[in-house]
């Protein structure tokens, strides 16, 4: 890799950069000035790019990554390049014309424009959005008018596999202010929501009859993607902050291939941050010590972090007053637990990025970020599987974030999130203290996420006496609640390995979705499906 032509840079071989001149490190409002440095934004249908294009010029002063291509699968290592996409390139030569490609015509794309009414910072509320919002209008013929860099002519036709220019230069320019990899070879490509990027993280870097390592309560769509792919899963054990390093580190040290009849596993799924079901947050440590047991047995960390931004104010108690929101973007920016990949000096984090708990769900798109050979691969697969994220999804994200909030405007609106999810988390946990019996209820308040995980003392359930079992017990307290006219996920549903014996018993509660009148009569729903069940 090298830097793109603009930059007038001496890239030299050196191992220890400490001596080599790094500009200030780059603010959200710096941004401008970085864009001026960069390569011309390609605005062409299917348009070639990369995030060499947009990455700072202080990035390439770094150190590249390792090499993995010894942990591809075969699968992986037999793609190649399309021979239609890599055709497309020739579509930026003035004056060609074309009758190369199956694209279709733009007049006969029924759309002549989209408008959008979003929120104007600070005024994020559904309320003030109504009154105030600014309505966005995407044209088909914006670039040609030049009123836009991006527009439904090209975004409502094929593209590259990397996803649109325009979009992906945001979140690159995003990686780099919050994450700022150590090392200079990272790349960012556009994908078709998270669950598709892991799906096809395990198509890259695993082989039938594998382990995975996961945490011993995963993320249930995430073990459901691997085991029919013919993938077994390690779980790892995890206490209130995740993922515990000694745990995986002893697994592995100790892994007996013939009596396990696979080869030591190398992938490590994980979920550091406001850990779906558990809500657990690992701490910057915690971090630091899971990725020396990945450098130590070559391990490669897929980060899954869809709640990153979740990360709420701590929790004082009801009668306390709340902390305040951050002061200042670069407040918030070091208020943020270090991710995978800003300690990735080898460059063995592929970490999936995600609009969907943050904007909206439904719009499909996400990232990943991951040293470059890697990301190649990504891209040959998704040249002849998703193709790329939809153009209409990319195009209002592009107008949201880049066009109308700006870097500064989408990290106001992330201090927003914050406090709002604070609120949401807050009234979960008074109404635990509220109407939960302690005697058999426990809880770790989360720090980040969606969700609260309440472990349950089913040794003091009276069925014991009966002969019920753990599971009998389970399935019976979720159907009382059921009865009582509240829903919770059992525990049991997230275990990662089905054939290890479960010793304790949990119920996972969101706060994401409800009110916070709606969480407490729900929480004293299931406070008195406890109590019936218990005998309290």
């Amino acid at each position: 890799m090298s830097p793109p032509a603009p930059l007038d840079i001496d890239m030299r071989g050196d191992t220890d950069t400490s001596s080599l001149p790094v500009p200030n490190p780059l603010t959200v409002n710096g941004v401008p000035a970085w864009r001026e440095k960069m390569a011309q934004m390609p605005t062409g249908v299917a348009a070639a790019c990369s995030s060499d294009m947009f990455k700072s010029p202080a990035c390439y002063t770094k150190p590249k990554a390792k090499r993995f291509e010894h942990r591809f699968s075969i699968e992986a290592k037999s793609r190649k390049a399309s021979t239609l996409k890599n055709a497309a390139r020739f579509l930026k030569n003035p004056g060609i014309i074309s009758l190369g490609g199956g694209l279709p015509s733009p007049e006969y794309f029924p759309f002549e424009h989209l408008d959008i009414k979003v929120p104007t910072p600070p005024g994020f509320s559904s309320e003030a959005t109504s009154q105030s919002g600014t309505v966005l209008r995407a044209g088909k013929h914006d670039i040609r008018e030049g009123s836009s860099l991006y527009d439904l002519e090209i975004a409502l036709n094929y593209g590259q596999a990397t996803g649109a220019a325009q979009l992906l230069r945001f979140v690159t320019e995003h990686t780099e202010l919050i994450h700022s990899p150590p090392y200079a070879d990272w790349q960012c490509t556009l994908t078709a929501g998270s669950t598709y990027a892991w799906d096809t993280c395990l198509r890259l870097l695993t082989e039938r009859g594998d382990f995975i390592l996961m945490e011993e309560y995963t993320f249930a769509s995430a073990a459901e993607t691997a085991f029919p792919l013919g993938l077994k899963a390690l779980a790892v054990p995890i206490d209130e902050q995740g993922l515990i390093p000694d745990a995986m580190d002893d697994l592995l040290t100790n892994w007996d291939e013939q009596a396990r009849g696979a080869r030591k596993p190398f992938v490590l799924y994980t979920i550091p941050t406001g850990q779906n079901p558990t809500g657990a947050t690992q701490s910057a440590e915690r971090r630091r010590a899971v990725y020396k047991v990945a450098q130590k047995h070559d391990i490669i960390i897929v980060e899954d972090e869809p709640y990153y931004f979740l990360q709420m104010q701590p929790y004082v108690g009801k009668d306390a007053p709340s902390p305040p929101p951050p002061a200042s973007h670069d407040e918030f920016i070091k208020s943020l637990v270090p991710s995978f990949l800003s300690l990735d000096v080898d460059g063995r984090v592929v970490r999936l990025e995600s609009f969907s708990k943050v904007v909206a769900p439904g719009t499909r798109v996400g990232w990943i970020v991951a040293s470059e050979q890697v990301v190649e691969r990504f891209v040959r697969n998704f040249e002849t599987s998703s193709q790329n994220p939809s153009g209409v999804s990319q195009m209002v994200l592009y107008k949201l974030l880049d066009e109308h909030w700006g870097h500064s405007g989408y990290l106001d609106w992330l201090i927003n999130l914050r406090m709002e999810y604070t609120h949401r988390r807050d009234a979960l946990l008074h109404s635990c203290e509220k109407y939960l019996p302690r005697e058999i209820a426990h809880w770790a308040p989360p720090s980040a996420g969606m969700f609260h995980w309440i472990e349950i003392d089913w040794h003091k359930h009276p069925g014991i006496a009966s002969g019920k079992t753990r599971d009998a017990i389970e399935e019976e307290i979720f159907l009382s609640a059921v009865d009582h006219q509240v829903l919770l996920s059992r525990g049991s549903w997230f275990k990662a390995d089905s054939s290890v014996v479960e010793e304790k018993m949990f119920f996972r509660a969101t706060y994401a979705a409800a009110s916070s009148e709606k969480i407490d009569e729900a929480i004293s729903r299931f406070a008195e499906c406890l109590r019936d069940q218990f005998k309290l």
